[in-house]
């Protein structure tokens, strides 16, 4: 389980993940997740895009409060929302055990870039 700053609590599915799609495809799939909540016009994931779509991935009980936690847990450039990069980096933060491991992912992406 991995734990946001206000104490919300997400399952850790993301080592089985790693496993079963290798580091290439697991990027792959941050990426999809990305597009997933991300503003269409903007290109980048906004309080009410999130929002929006945080249904897709099973978050839709999310509080306002909740979702500005997680925005500004990921925002590393501090505009208010979230690109890929930063996207991709809070859900790894978000896995202790890939977190672990995220140099020989790392390396293993690069290598098959």
């Amino acid at each position: 389980m991995a734990s946001l700053n206000n104490g919300v609590v997400f399952e850790d599915f993301f080592p089985a993940m790693v496993e079963k799609l290798g580091a290439e495809g697991f990027m792959k799939e941050l990426c999809n997740g990305f597009r997933l909540l991300v503003d269409g016009d903007k290109g980048v994931i906004t309080f009410e895009s999130l929002k929006k779509n945080s249904a897709l991935l099973g978050l839709q009980d999310m509080s306002d409060e909740e979702v500005n936690c997680m925005l500004r847990e990921g925002d590393s450039d501090g505009d208010g929302a979230l690109n890929e990069m930063e996207f991709c980096t809070l859900m790894l933060r978000l896995s202790p055990e890939l977190m672990k491991t995220s140099t020989k992912m790392l390396v293993e992406a690069i290598v098959n870039f």
